[in-house]
């Protein structure tokens, strides 16, 4: 009998020992769970006193878009090239989510390291805002200001992760016996903290983003109030029959909604353009200029039809677009300020135009003064140039890759040569000068269309802008070149529709089209990818006919 309750008795102690057991590997993976949500909590306040601080410094100064530019300027080409065909318009959005998950995973890593070592944590937590503050201060145009807002939201993260951490550390005490550690912190404290945590960040992410608002209104407003005034130089209507409107074929203007947009800047930059200044000065300039907004508006003005392309455009890809321009010639300005081009004995080859993104563009000083319509654009499509495009004032120039001519959000403007300045892309294996190749897209039909046999229009578009497109063809299955009918050209300065009438009979088939220039040149079939000044190659569309 005794035998019999001494042996219960240890049992019951040992149940009570498994039980205590599991109550407490319930509590550590309670205290595991809200010290990671500590650190999430603690990384949202980061991000949300952060957006505060940069509204009052300026909003490309918050810390996921130092971050991201900075990725974006130390993204090699290759790299760079695939994630804009892959993702297109949405490959800000991929990088700025793809920070985002990052920094919830490195707040959670740090949310349960601060368990055991609050200060370790914390420590973790500034080391985060320090990257963050060398990325914005070390951004091209970046200045010791834009360190605050990763610096402030940093410190403000820190001393939140160190009091939630404290609020799951278990009271001082004994040694507890199995089971005793369940419930010993302080979870009341806790959720009060974690919640008013929470709470004030989310107070302070809406008064940024509110401040912001409000900084930006009037940029807004001066691009809702402006009109732009009639052309001195209007362009020439457009032809009957420049747009041959068929179906699935770009339209021979591009919507500005629809235009493509390729550029670094993770923030689209507002500017007031009554604040707006653009300074000229450099080597040869006789005359330094500094010109607002308005100065430009009491300049002659002109109008003109161009298609801008960029450099990233793999063959038969969308990055290209028509637009109607408006602005001033940038060539008059140039002349007021006494540079004279390379041809004529002027010391500097090379224009750097900078923007306020810290972007720099290098253009060939004489492609700027040789005659063709280089502009500081203000309007495209009968409107204000739209934030995304360059309010209020960007260049364009017939004839040359985006990257090479189109700077954005312009601000300075200097002189100087190739051999003494790389601008930003040829920093980064792109050429230092990029004319525009020939080149032709089919739209229709698209890739693995299946139309039905019988007559098929293909048509698409040609562009080889400054020398305009002479002759485009196209040819089934390898077979002989067929030539396409054109449309009317607006002027060599815009790309040209074609289409071809196909007999086409059932089957697979591939499609392929080539163009020809105004100097008689024919687009080469040697593909080549975009690095270092363009891709080259004959489009080619596989349909199958049934």
């Amino acid at each position: 009998m005794c035998d019999r309750g001494a042996s219960h008795v240890k049992e019951d102690r040992n149940d009570a020992q498994r039980h205590g057991a599991s109550r407490a590997g319930r509590s550590r993976r309670a205290r595991t769970a809200l010290a990671a949500l500590s650190g999430l909590i603690a990384g949202f306040c980061a991000l949300a006193v952060a957006e505060l601080v940069s509204a009052v410094v300026r909003p490309e100064a918050g810390p996921v878009a130092a971050v991201g530019e900075a990725v974006i300027d130390r993204t090699p080409p290759a790299l760079k090239d695939f994630a804009v065909r892959k993702f297109a318009a949405q490959d800000k959005l991929v990088l700025e989510l793809g920070i985002l998950v990052l920094l919830a995973v490195f707040a959670m890593a740090v949310g349960v390291l601060a368990l055991r070592h609050r200060r370790t944590g914390s420590a973790a937590v500034l080391v985060f805002g320090a990257v963050g503050a060398v990325a914005a201060v070390g951004r091209p145009g970046g200045s010791p200001a834009d360190a605050l807002p990763s610096v402030v939201g940093a410190v403000v993260a820190a001393g939140v992760l160190y009091l939630l951490a404290g609020r799951l550390t278990p009271a001082p005490g004994p040694p507890p016996v199995a089971g005793e550690e369940y419930g010993t912190f302080d979870r009341r404290g806790f959720v009060i903290a974690a919640t008013a945590a929470a709470a004030a960040s989310a107070g302070a992410g809406l008064l940024g983003r509110r401040l912001t608002s409000s900084v930006q209104a009037g940029a807004t407003a001066s691009r809702h109030d402006l009109v732009l005034p009639e052309p001195d130089s209007a362009a020439p209507a457009v032809p009957a029959g420049a747009d041959l409107r068929i179906r699935g074929l770009s339209p021979f203007f591009t919507p500005n909604k629809d235009f493509y947009r390729v550029d670094t800047a993770l923030v689209v930059p507002h500017l007031d353009a009554g604040a707006w200044r653009l300074r000229i000065h450099g080597k040869g300039v006789v005359r330094p200029v500094t010109v607002g907004f308005h100065d430009l508006l009491r300049r002659e003005i002109i109008e003109r039809d161009i298609t801008l392309a960029c450099v990233s455009n793999e063959v038969g890809g969308p990055y290209i677009g028509n637009a109607r321009w408006i602005g001033v010639r940038l060539a008059d300005l140039l002349r007021e300020a006494g540079v004279r081009p390379p041809s004529k004995g002027g010391p500097a080859d090379q224009i750097v135009a900078r923007s306020v993104d810290g972007m720099t563009i290098g253009t060939p000083v004489e492609a700027v003064m040789d005659g063709r319509d280089a502009m500081l654009a203000l309007g495209m499509n009968g409107e204000p140039l739209p934030f995304a495009h360059g309010f209020p004032v960007r260049m364009v120039v017939p004839g040359l890759y985006g990257y090479v001519s189109a700077c954005k959000w312009i601000k300075d403007i200097e002189l100087t040569t190739f051999d003494a300045y790389d601008a930003y892309w040829v920093k980064r294996s792109w050429s230092q000068q990029a004319p525009v190749k020939t080149e032709s897209r089919i739209d229709t039909p698209r890739p693995l269309a299946s139309p039905k046999p019988g007559i098929v229009p293909v048509a698409g578009v040609a562009w080889a802008q400054h020398r305009g497109i002479s002759r485009v063809e196209v040819r089934v299955d390898g077979g002989p070149w067929h030539p396409a009918r054109l449309a009317a050209e607006d002027s060599r300065d815009t790309w040209r529709q074609w289409v071809w009438e196909w007999p086409a009979t059932s089957g697979r088939h591939t499609l392929e089209v080539r163009a020809t220039d105004g100097t008689g040149a024919t687009q080469t079939g040697q593909r080549a990818g975009t690095v270092p000044n363009g891709a080259t190659g004959w489009h080619s569309v596989e349909v199958e006919v049934s």
